[in-house]
């Protein structure tokens, strides 16, 4: 008897369950999956306390709190400019990865061709398969991983139905510039595109690079749905709340997928997260000088070990090449390493298509405090990493 879902055939376990697994039975020091080893901002938490003891503990309203997409739209309007309406063009979601499947359901029919962003977020890949999408990518080659317009241009056919670029990206680190991104508003606007634009890393990134968001460009707001959270630039990833922004058309499709998803999710967490985009609106600035002094940490560790990096613009995450090294594949080093030197990281070629481009890159997050960084670096620099 058949159990699974064709629908499902050919997508992987999350490869982050998987290396997180591997750090937890063997003791390794986890620099794989994304998650800070210390909490957002105290008053945040203090918020969502109140939130539960006030009785805020029931369904909130399906696309989300009033507060909170009011918070959403001010944070909006004061980083971009941009002013969305919080009852119609502002949801909020269970988390960025739910923001995803909920506007990858609701916008691609089975055939539809999305063009996304290679290496990807590994749900990216899920999520086109199970809405019956067909992914083409566009490769973000080493070292300097940029857009090449033209790889893009090439990638969309009349099959293209959606763009899904992430920037800052995860994993190489990159941040699209302001003519990269005017390259990719030139193509949706001449073959009719909605793009998604993930952007939960907007906040985290390092001095001398800049996130412009895609909707703030002529023509791209009534296209674009914006996706975000709390997790990553406030530290709360295990909090799942995220948002959805853009025209109410975008936002009202999405939100017709996600009411059958989870419906609502969070309730006295909503709350706590409007305090945190108003009255903590700051602390990601801060969290991002901390950061940008545990990337160079991180990146200097590695070279030292001999795993010269790719030294990233924003996000959480730096690349290491690891050819020279003897292994197969970025996978088989990841499975030794714990072993070897007691650290556990994530292998890239989980993020491709493109078999050869991703098969000798390893993922390292820099969230980590600078002691946990450090003892990491220490560690590989002491172990025999060849094959």
């Amino acid at each position: 008897m058949r159990t699974q879902a064709r629908r499902l055939d050919g997508i992987p376990p999350t490869v982050f369950t998987q290396m997180s697994a591997l750090a937890a039975r063997t003791g390794a020091l986890n620099l794989g999956q994304g998650f800070p080893d210390e909490d957002g901002p105290a008053s945040v938490v203090q918020a969502a306390r109140r939130a539960l003891a006030e009785g805020r503990n029931q369904y909130a309203p399906g696309p989300g709190v009033p507060e909170l997409r009011a918070a959403i739209s001010r944070h909006q309007q004061r980083h971009y400019g941009l002013e969305p309406d919080p009852e119609r063009e502002v949801v909020v979601t269970t988390g960025a990865t739910e923001g995803i499947a909920a506007a990858l359901l609701a916008l691609v029919d089975p055939g539809d061709e999305v063009a996304v962003l290679e290496p990807y977020y590994d749900s990216y890949l899920a999520m086109i398969q199970m809405a019956g999408g067909v992914r083409r990518p566009v490769t973000l080659r080493a070292p300097d991983f940029r857009l090449d317009a033209d790889a893009l241009r090439a990638a969309v056919t009349p099959r293209t139905k959606v763009l899904l670029l992430n920037t800052p990206h995860n994993p190489t680190g990159t941040v699209l510039t302001r003519a990269e991104l005017e390259a990719v508003a030139q193509v949706a606007v001449e073959h009719d595109l909605v793009v998604i634009t993930d952007e939960v890393y907007e906040h985290l990134v390092y001095p001398g690079h800049e996130h412009v968001p895609l909707a703030t460009l002529p023509g791209m707001w009534e296209r674009t749905l914006t996706l975000s959270s709390v997790g990553k630039s406030w530290s709360f990833t295990g909090w799942k709340v995220g948002w959805a922004t853009g025209p109410a058309e975008l936002v009202g499709a999405l939100l017709s997928a996600k009411q059958w998803l989870t419906f609502t999710s969070g309730s006295p967490l909503q709350p706590a997260v409007a305090e945190a985009l108003d009255a903590e609106a700051q602390w990601p600035a801060e969290l991002c000088r901390s950061l940008a002094g545990r990337r160079d940490l991180l990146v200097a560790g590695l070279a030292d070990a001999g795993l010269s990096a790719y030294t990233p613009e924003g996000t959480y995450f730096a690349l290491t090449d690891i050819s020279a090294l003897g292994w197969p594949d970025g996978r088989a080093f990841c499975e030794a390493l714990p072993e070897r030197a007691g650290v556990v990281a994530i292998p890239a070629q989980a993020f491709y298509d493109d078999v050869e481009e991703g098969r000798h890159l390893v993922r390292w997050a820099f969230c980590k405090t600078a002691e946990v960084i450090g003892e990491g670096v220490r560690r590989l620099a002491a172990a025999d990493l060849r094959a």
